[in-house]
This record gives structure tokens, sequence and C-alpha cells, in this order.
């Protein structure tokens, strides 16, 4: 996008009343989020063939939720407790 293109985008935002233009910000979370998603399953993918090769055993769907879940608290924690 050019410097014009982002001015013309920037213009229409602020024309729309505050609920629409909290829809906006909402929709570029939801594509920031899965833009992020897709990064990590392709980050994860690249090991695979490294991990298979050192004899480490696949998890289980259950150990990966949990493994995320411990995370995602773990990040919790560090947010409420700077």
């Amino acid at each position: 996008m050019s410097a014009r293109d982002d001015e013309l985008l920037f213009e229409k935002l602020r024309n729309l009343p505050p609920q629409q233009r909290a829809e906006v910000e909402d929709f570029v979370d939801f594509l920031t989020s899965r833009a992020r998603k897709r990064i990590a399953l392709d980050r994860l993918l690249a090991i695979a063939p490294a991990l298979e090769a050192a004899g480490v055993e696949p998890m289980s769907e259950e150990e990966i939720d949990a493994e995320v879940k411990a995370v995602r608290a773990a990040r919790r924690a560090r947010k409420d407790n700077p």
C-alpha cells in the first residue's frame, strides 16, 4: 500500500461511527491473531523432521493442549505480576 492508500483508509475509518470502528478494530485483531497462529504452526512444522530424527515421541492432542494451557497461564501470571 502506498502512503496515499493508507491515508484514504484512515479517512474512511475516521468517518465511521465509533461502534463500527470498534468492529474494524476487532477484525484487525482477528487477522493479526490468525497470522500469528499460522507463523507458529509453520515454525512447529519446520522443526518436526529434526524432532523425529532425534527420536522424540510425538505428543498427543491432550499433551499439546496441556502445554498450551500451561504457557498461557504463565503468560497471564507474568502480565498480572510484572
